[in-house]
């Protein structure tokens, strides 16, 4: 299964790690979206960026 990843909200005020948890994942700027295929680090990274990005099926 895919999931489809976007930012929704700004990085500016966020912690180091969750800047650097969106930028392995390939997110930058608001409306950046990534489509990775979902397991258990996938979930563990959003569940670090969950207040910052929105998650669908693709």
């Amino acid at each position: 299964m895919k999931v489809k990843v976007t930012l929704k909200k700004s990085l500016i005020a966020a912690k180091p790690n969750q800047k650097a948890t969106a930028a392995s994942l390939g997110l930058n700027k608001i409306g950046d979206f990534v489509i990775h295929e979902a397991g258990p680090v996938i979930d563990g990274k959003v569940k670090v960026l969950a207040h910052l990005v929105s998650v669908e099926q693709a």
